[in-house]
Formats: structure tokens, sequence, C-alpha cells
């Protein structure tokens, strides 16, 4: 399907429809007129095979107790080996009720009170929160950047591991929202850290379908022929790509037997969660006949991040994109176009504080509402995560506002 055609066809409005993206503007930003190019959810209906799947259950009209059926097995491992390397086997498998709660369980199932948990920095910020909230110490090591590029400084990583004695690394694998589909080479290395150090480790794999050009994910425990998949263990969904965060379904793979064993007793005592009949339902059918309208999807995002680099570079060339190798969420750097290295003033905005300067140049101004990169991590003041999973109209509108308002600043 051209890209044309799938935004003609599957562009749906998501005002006044109970969304957290456009009908809550007013409480998260303060603003209910501005552009939502923020949290990770789309502008798109998703596949006619998932909502035909629903409609079928729903005709049934029952939603009683369930279980994983052994097709869902088969399909979730089809996808797993096919496009990222790893066939699971059935025993690994455990259901959550999205990948952030996930990571809170993990956090307190596998660390104690007090424990070093790391992360790579900029990262999306419940990695952060589920750190801080279950009251272990919260170890971050900032990624080099340079020029739109984010790269692991492998001698910090291993510093830190050491040092803040490190009990867990909680991977976001592609990363968000540095853009990084990891190499093979970078896993084996960080992975290799951790063994070294005895560090468990927990790859968040959420955005593992959106990759782009030659760029190819690999699932954690396929790294080095599964050398490491005994201290690892992989959290992944269908929700970002198929647009399904309100099902709250995700899968756990947990390979090692002793891991598994840890989290089964900690889930007994903790975590009495049960099976999502309809994001089970969900999730089959988006790995079953899902995957021509996600490769659509994505030559969509493609098309909106290749617009955005190149308008930029021509007509604000002081606003750096980040390169975008997974995810549908670049970082942008700002730090050319307003100054955020002196500005003493924030602005509590969704609430987390934000510059002020920048706030103003944003939101005010450029009259769009995105993440900010102090989020991410504290020293990535003056970027801002831009959401290209909606409409080429909406994309062409968010950049038009930057170039005219980066315009204005140049004249000052």
């Amino acid at each position: 399907m051209i890209r044309e055609e799938f935004v003609r066809k599957y562009a749906v409005e998501r005002k006044e429809t109970n969304c957290l993206k456009w009908d809550l503007l007013k409480e998260r930003f303060g603003d209910p007129d501005l552009l939502p190019m923020w949290v990770a959810d789309m502008e798109f209906h998703t596949c006619e095979a998932i909502t035909d799947a629903l409609k079928e259950r729903l005709d049934q009209g029952v939603f009683g107790y369930s279980y994983i059926p052994d097709s869902y097995y088969q399909v979730l491992f089809d996808w797993e080996e096919r496009h990222f390397g790893y066939r699971p086997k059935k025993e690994e498998l455990r259901l959550a009720t999205g990948v952030v709660p996930a990571l809170y369980w993990f956090v307190n199932c596998y660390t104690e009170p007090g424990d070093a948990v790391m992360m790579l920095t900029p990262v999306y910020y419940p990695f952060h929160s589920a750190v801080t909230d279950c009251k272990r110490r919260l170890v971050t090591c900032d990624m080099n950047y340079e020029a739109g590029h984010f790269t692991v400084d492998f001698e910090k990583f291993e510093k830190l591991a050491k040092e803040q004695q490190v009990k867990l690394f909680l991977l976001c694998s592609p990363h968000n929202p540095a853009g990084r589909v990891w190499k093979e080479e970078e896993l084996e290395r960080m992975f290799s850290i951790c063994e070294k150090y005895d560090i468990l480790v927990v790859s968040d794999e959420i955005h593992q379908d959106f990759t782009f050009g030659n760029q190819k994910h690999i699932a954690a425990p396929a790294v080095a022929g599964g050398k490491y998949k005994d201290r690892i263990v992989l959290v992944n969904a269908a929700s970002k790509s198929f647009n399904l965060a309100a099902l709250i379904h995700s899968n756990i793979l947990i390979p090692s037997p002793e891991l598994r064993k840890r989290y089964d007793a900690y889930r007994t005592q903790h975590n009495q969660t049960d099976i999502n009949l309809l994001g089970l339902i969900a999730t089959e059918a988006a790995y079953t006949k899902g995957e021509e309208w996600l490769e659509s999807l994505k030559s969509v995002i493609a098309a909106n991040y290749t617009y955005v680099k190149e308008e930029l570079a021509q007509h604000a060339p002081e606003i750096t994109v980040c390169d975008m190798e997974g995810t549908y969420l670049p970082m942008l750097d700002l730090r050319k176009v307003v100054d955020v290295a002196t500005d003493t003033k924030t602005r509590k905005v969704n609430f987390r504080p934000v510059s002020e300067r920048l706030c103003e140049f944003v939101q005010d101004r450029c009259r769009l509402a995105v993440d900010y990169g102090a989020w991410f991590g504290k020293n990535f003041d003056g970027f801002i995560r831009l959401n290209l999973a909606t409409t080429p109209e909406n994309v062409k509108q968010a950049v038009d506002n930057l170039i005219r308002e980066t315009r204005v600043e140049r004249a000052k």
C-alpha cells in the first residue's frame, strides 16, 4: 500500500475520543490548543485484522476466565524468530499488563531496596520512576552525543557498573528517545560487562518493530548465539507497533529457569494479575495478519522523518535532527536556538519541570506539545522528542512552526 493511500484510509480524528494525547492538553500542558506531538500514540486506525478479531469475540459475547492458547505461543514465537533471531521456548513466556508495570515488577523482584539500577540516558522517563519509586538507587550513564548521534560510553558504563555495585541494568532496545538500534557488537559489549560484574539485564523491546533502512533489531537473548540469555529478561508488546496501549497487554520472556522461579515467586505474593483476553486476541491477530499494515505505517513514518530532517536542514539548520535508526520518536537538539544553559526559571509541564525559555519557544510560540529532553535525563535539557507516527499534515505544521520561530530568533 502506498503511503498516501495508507494515510487516506487509516488517519483518524482523535479529539474528543477519551484520548490522553489530544484531550488532556489543558491538564498536562496548560493549553488545550497545542498540536500534540508528544506521547507515543498514533493518529491511525489499527489494522482490520485486529478489529475483526475483536469484533468476533465481542459478538460471541462472553468474557469469562481464559488462558493462553497454543496458537498464541506459535504466532508470537514465529514473529520473534523471523524478525529478531530468537525462538523462545513455551516455558519462558509470562504476560503482563504493560511494559512499564513489568519494569516495576522486575526492579522489585530482582533487587532489594537501596540496590543500584543502571540505565543509559537519555531514556524513557518511566525507567527513572521504576527505580526511584521502588526505593532503589538510580545510576545514569549518559551516552556520548555528537552531531545528532548517540553512542555508549563503554568506559563510563564499566566504571559505574563496578564502582556503584550495580545489580540490574535496564536496557531500552531499540532506544527511546536516542533512536538507536543497537548493533550486536554493542549489545555484546554491554552484556559482557554485566556478566563480569554479575548484573542482571532487563531489556525493554517494545519498539522492536520500528527499524528503518538497513537497521536490524536483535532480541537480547539472541546476542552472541544466546551466550548471555540466562541473565536476561525481555519484555515487549504489540502495543506500540499496532497502537494498542489501552488493551494493557505485554509479553515477558525469561530464558533462565532460576530467574523464572524468582519471578514466579514474586508474582505469587505481589502481582496477582490475570490474562487480558482482548489484549491477547489483538496481539495474536496483529502478529498473524498485521504485517502488511505495519510495513505501510513504517513507510509513512520514514517519509515523515525524511521531511523533518530535510526541511529543518534547509530552513532551520540551527536545529539538529537526531538519527532515527529505530522507534518513531526522534530527538531534536534546540540548544543553538534556545539558551537553556543560563535559564534559571522552570515551568511545570506534564508534572515535570521544563526550562522556561524552552517552554516559551516550543509551546507558547511554536504551539507544540512535546516530550522534553530533561525528562529523559538531567543533562539533556534543550532537546525535545517529536512523535512522527502521525499524519504528514501534522508533521508539516510542526516543522513550519519550528522554522518560523527559529527565523525570529535568528533575526534578533
